[in-house]
């Protein structure tokens, strides 16, 4: 029994017109790597947290064969909101849940156990720019911009926060928290989500959503404050999951 987690799977099944393979080697055929990595990894006792961006379906219909694919991988799958889950509107999870009950398990407003830990995460929210250094040395960036992106980290802040109070009320003391987005910007050292990581006593912070060899520094990564990030976008990873917990 383990616990595992792997983001950024990007199936286009039924999207053809999505192909990942334009952005490198490591994407052509990824869907097959990765089918053959999990099943070489996971066992039907293990857990695996999939950290968002499943598919680009634009509906449930539309990635139907994507989470079908998921579905039929070994292990308890639960998977979290990404930026490009547009089959997933955020006050769908319940229903969600209900649809895929046996099968997937869908990680928002809510908390899943491994063993004495709880399982708590959300999408989370960075500010990416468009933000330059200007002449000055000062980091300059779209005003208008970087208000609705602390907007965005508001209402995410806030699911995290139900996420860590249902367990915390049901007694959980230990947690491991996920997120799509990055805990910090590059332009951050820390954010609320490292302070509620800390405030919670958290052991890992495991995230994904940053691409390509230039993207794989954008955040923190190792020990921080007690606490230890991993990165786990599927070509950071080589879509091989990474072992999180025995």
């Amino acid at each position: 029994m383990a616990l595992y987690a792997l983001g950024d799977l990007h199936l286009n099944f039924q999207t053809k017109d999505k192909s990942m393979d334009r952005f490198g080697d490591v994407w052509i055929d990824h869907e097959k790597k990765a089918k053959r990595n999990i099943e070489a990894a996971i066992s039907p006792e293990d857990t695996l947290v999939l950290t968002g961006d499943h598919s680009w379906g634009r509906n449930l219909n539309e990635c139907r064969e994507d989470l079908e694919f998921i579905a039929a991988l070994p292990g308890r799958k639960i998977l979290l909101r990404g930026n490009h889950d547009m089959f997933w509107p955020a006050n769908k999870t319940e229903k969600l849940n209900s649809l895929f009950e046996g099968r997937l398990l869908f990680l928002q407003n809510n908390y899943y156990a491994y063993k004495d830990y709880a399982l708590v995460g959300t999408k989370g929210a960075t500010f990416e720019g468009p933000f330059y250094i200007g002449n000055n040395g000062n980091v300059v960036w779209d005003e208008e911009m970087k208000r609705r992106s602390d907007k965005l980290v508001r209402r995410e802040e806030k699911r995290l926060r139900t996420s860590f109070e249902k367990a915390a009320e049901d007694g959980y003391k230990k947690f491991i928290m996920f997120l799509h987005y990055p805990p910090t910007s590059i332009i951050e050292t820390e954010s609320v989500f490292t302070r509620i990581a800390e405030e919670y006593h958290v052991d890992q912070v495991v995230y994904s959503h940053c691409h390509g060899v230039s993207r794989f520094d954008d955040s923190i990564r190792g020990m921080n404050n007690g606490i230890f990030y991993s990165l786990v976008s599927g070509d950071y990873r080589d879509f091989k999951p990474k072992k999180i917990l025995d």
